[in-house]
């Protein structure tokens, strides 16, 4: 057979092998891989650069597949070239502890760079993958650092919102190494897309400053396909929309453009005829031996790019080796926490105010560390002293503007931190962490390093009022499994928090004040590493008071009027109740005694609370508008209601 036989032939396997993946589990999403396997063998034989015997190879290309229901695509197009998925990986489709999940999973599967599935995200990270690439080709140059990142997305993702913030900073930011591949096939699952959907993408990224190229409906066309690829690749100085009009389950003979298609609607029957169309054999992942050598060929080719790479890197690095070492992993250097601040007792500093200090005393020793904020970078802390910013023209800056994009900020954060280089810090009102918390899901679901600042935590927010005053959400990111959530005290235990989350793995939220709170005596850095600790003791106490946050300092003053009156309260700092809980029961009942009775003081819901303490002072409310501190009295936390609770509890004892 010619090549292009070959290639054709190659196109209807990987077809084939989409439609017997979700067919053995009864389960899935074929249509979509079915219509993409053209495309696909494009990027992987002619397009990527990437060595599958190397998945982590940090100059690679990154491939980004937003529309994650057609995982058996990308599955397919692993097995083939070579990164360990073996045809029983792919009889193994979707069940339980196979390489092959419904979606895919970074860190999961070799050759996974995110976790993709709820639409739109992934375009979102490949955003973030494109900053990091920028970023870190200026920052250490194009030979330690000179790669593409190509997605592709569907009707869906340009739907979701997400799609359309990361789509206009990416413009804004010119990321000229960005592809986005729009498989545009017309096709939801409740029908035609024009039921809900007629608005024009390419106008609407060419608005956005993209370049937009309208490949049309090229079918299997490879030349195509790969000619609308490099019209993309030849554009350096903006991000690109390739618009490839494609048609779902094809070829079936019954089922092509059908909406049917998207789900699993292909019995037995369906698929024979449409093997049969295709012109192969009618056998459950059928390979043939010369596309087999094709694309095992397609996989190993990169490889002699990456050896000269890991040959000149040496060279190219210099004596920077620690320093790109640390930025690629998002570790900080050696000795890197002598430079953060410490404060006075006794004075009194807003936990935000002291994020900022520490961030930008953290910068020289963090080299990956990057901070930015939704359009709110002085109030919540990410503002670092002297950084300059991430712009069109300087991809250098340590410090990023997000604009009004909360929800794109996550995504993005998820793409920087996963694509190595860069360790990002991100901020906004804690409030607001509800438009973020999609991408914190998948941040915690993929443990990528991402650290979130989220200030004005409390109803101390004061005037602005109720739909500005968090209650529940400290309460609502607790219940996130794998995700750190930080409440300091005062400035020393930011400081201790910061350290903890840039040297823990995972993603970490700092829940900081806008008011100014008292510097404490005795806050412990190892005691904030652990989650918990004993701040203020006393001979034969009589209770513990347990707080976090702002309400520390309403817990020690709390004792002080116990104390007046004969009852010693021993007061517990518990900033981070997920580390806490990693400690032995041994450890624990140390810190908060069972045999005592306990008070738990939050300005926030008292969900969860009763895991540690027989008793809670918090919030079931929603705040309201006045100054802070007249809000904080009105609601009740104050030392003379943690107090009185603590009376009644010691009487009912």
């Amino acid at each position: 057979m010619t090549d292009l036989n070959i290639e054709r032939q190659a196109i209807n396997i990987v077809r084939g092998l989409a439609m017997d993946g979700p067919n053995a589990a009864r389960s899935g999403h074929q249509g979509t891989a079915m219509a993409l396997a053209p495309i696909a063998h494009v990027l992987w034989t002619r397009r990527m650069r990437y060595d599958s015997s190397a998945p982590e190879w940090p100059d690679r290309d990154r491939f980004v597949l937003s529309a994650g229901h057609a995982s058996i695509l990308q599955y397919s197009m692993l097995h083939l070239t070579g990164y360990g998925i073996s045809r029983d990986d792919l009889r193994a489709f979707r069940q339980w502890g196979s390489l092959t999940p419904g979606h895919p999973e970074v860190h999961h599967t070799p050759g996974i760079e995110v976790t993709t599935g709820p639409l739109g995200q992934g375009l979102a990270n490949a955003v973030g993958m494109a900053m990091a690439e920028a970023a870190n080709r200026e920052r250490f140059g194009a030979g330690v650092c000179d790669h593409r990142v190509w997605c592709i997305a569907g009707d869906g993702c340009l739907s979701e919102g997400v799609s359309h913030e990361a789509a206009s900073l990416a413009g804004h930011l010119r990321l000229g190494r960005l592809t986005v591949i729009y498989d545009d096939n017309h096709v939801t699952i409740d029908g035609p897309t024009e039921l809900a959907l007629t608005d024009d993408a390419i106008a609407r990224f060419t608005a956005y400053g993209w370049h937009v190229v309208d490949a049309g409906d090229v079918g299997d066309d490879l030349d195509a396909i790969d000619a609308a690829l490099g019209a993309a690749e030849a554009v350096d100085d903006r991000p690109s929309l390739v618009v490839l009009r494609t048609h779902i389950g094809a070829p079936s003979p019954t089922l092509t453009d059908a909406p049917s298609a998207h789900g699993l609607a292909f019995g037995a029957a369906e698929i024979t005829a449409t093997k049969a169309v295709m012109g192969i054999p009618d056998e459950p992942f059928f390979v043939s031996d010369d596309v087999a050598a094709l694309y095992r060929a397609a996989g190993a080719r990169g490889g002699a790019a990456r050896t000269a790479w890991e040959t000149a890197l040496p060279a190219a690095l210099g004596e920077r080796a620690a320093e790109w070492d640390a930025a690629l992993s998002n570790r900080p250097l050696a000795g890197w926490t002598a430079a953060l601040p410490t404060f006075e007792v006794g004075t009194s500093v807003a936990t935000r105010s002291a994020l900022a200090k520490a961030l930008t005393a953290a910068v020289p020793g963090v080299p990956g560390l990057t901070a930015g904020s939704a359009d709110l970078t002085s109030n919540t802390g990410t503002q670092l002293g002297g950084a300059s910013p991430f712009t069109p023209d300087d991809a250098t800056g340590r410090q990023i503007h997000f604009g009004v994009r909360e929800h794109a900020m996550g995504a993005v954060m998820n793409g920087l931190a996963l694509h190595g280089g860069v360790l990002p810090v991100g901020g906004t009102f804690l409030v607001f962490s509800d438009y973020m918390r999609p991408a914190i899901r998948l941040a915690a679901l993929m443990q990528t390093d991402v650290i979130y600042a989220w200030s004005h935590d409390s109803v101390g927010v004061g005037e602005d009022g109720p739909t500005h005053q968090p209650v529940e959400h400290v309460a609502a990111l607790r219940a996130i499994p794998g995700l750190d959530v930080l409440r300091p005290a005062d400035a020393n235990e930011t400081v201790y928090a910061l350290e903890a989350a840039v040297e823990t793995a995972g993603p970490a939220a700092l829940i900081l004040t806008r008011q100014n709170v008292p510097v404490l005596e005795g806050t412990s850095r190892e005691g904030v590493r652990r989650g918990g600790y004993i701040l203020r003791d006393v001979v034969d106490p009589a209770l513990t008071l347990v707080a976090t946050g702002s309400e520390v300092a309403v817990a020690l003053a709390a004792s002080e009027l116990l104390a007046a009156e004969g009852h010693a309260a021993r007061v517990v700092s518990l900033p981070s109740w997920s580390r806490f809980a990693t400690l032995g029961r041994d450890e624990r009942d140390a810190v908060i005694d069972p045999g005592l009775p306990s008070v738990g003081v939050e300005a926030q819901v008292t969900f969860g609370w009763h895991r540690w303490v027989d008793d809670v002072v918090g919030i079931d409310r929603f705040g309201a508008s006045a100054p802070g501190d007249v809000v904080m009295e009105r609601l009740g936390i104050t030392p003379e209601a943690v107090a009185d609770r603590a009376r009644r509890l010691l009487g009912n004892r």
